[in-house]
């Protein structure tokens, strides 16, 4: 992994840190791909079972590079333009399908792409300097972009999804953590420590149980209640024939009979 985009494993626990902190961890056409592709990877990669997105410095990602992307396509053609979309688009996707936990660790701006990334992670934790900021229309493009008018209206709800899209206001870390966009806000010093407990639990958890309960989550935004009802019932019946909840049991049942013994 290139040094703008650095990648580490740590005993279970993926980072990947977006690393060009004299401008803001902007983005470029290549850290792009390489997130994507990353994505791809990790779907097969048993070493990690929760991944957590940072940024270097003072800031989480401010979107895409002004020179290295809009200066590079403004005379480009509608080909040109549409693999770029589409290449975004798929950095959100391949999030989405990733059966493991994503915790975005936000401290400073989240602009842009970078908010975009922010909200297709499954866990958002900020420092009271995180803020957000859905700016593309306030450089002519439409607010819907990276699939943003899908995700967030699903986290904030549609009017305060409309608000934030069309206006492009930044909002602060109390506002995000109001609207259900940062699930939790901790100072910058506990920031570090705040994410690796949750990524911790979550890698001492289950693993299918938890990657079952992302894929349910997406599945079940576009289906109906009967619909998803079946569904759970499904995989639940699925997990339910599975070790993790054998062991549950058979710890809960060795308890029962220590108690029991300890009485007699």
């Amino acid at each position: 992994m290139d040094s703008d985009l650095l990648f580490e494993v740590n005993d279970g626990i993926g980072t990947a840190t977006f690393n060009r902190p004299d401008v803001l961890n902007a983005l470029t056409l290549d850290m792009y791909a390489r997130f994507r592709d990353l994505l791809v990877e990790l779907r097969t990669d048993q070493s990690v079972r929760v991944l957590v997105l940072k940024g270097s410095g003072r800031a989480f990602c401010s979107g895409g590079d002004v020179h290295e992307i809009i200066g590079a396509l403004l005379d480009a053609d509608m080909k040109a333009h549409i693999e770029f979309t589409r290449m975004t688009g798929a950095v959100v996707v391949n999030m989405r399908l990733l059966d493991k936990p994503v915790i975005a660790q936000i401290q400073g701006t989240a602009a842009g792409a970078g908010a975009v990334i922010a909200l297709a992670s499954d866990l958002r934790i900020g420092s009271e300097s995180a803020k957000f900021a859905f700016l593309f229309t306030k450089v002519g493009l439409t607010g819907a972009d990276m699939g943003a008018a899908y995700l967030l209206p699903r986290v904030v709800g549609v009017s305060r999804a409309t608000e934030l899209l069309m206006l492009g206001d930044s909002i602060d870390a109390a506002t995000a953590e109001q609207y259900g966009l940062l699930n939790r806000v901790v100072s910058a010093g506990d920031l570090d420590r705040a994410t690796m407990e949750w990524a911790r639990r979550l890698t001492d958890g289950p693993a299918l149980a938890l990657s079952m309960t992302k894929r349910m989550l997406n599945n079940e935004w576009n289906m109906d209640l009967i619909s998803a009802i079946e569904a759970e019932a499904q995989a639940q019946a699925l997990l339910m024939m599975g070790e993790d909840h054998r062991a549950f049991y058979e710890t809960f049942r060795e308890k029962q009979e220590s108690r029991r013994s300890g009485s007699q």
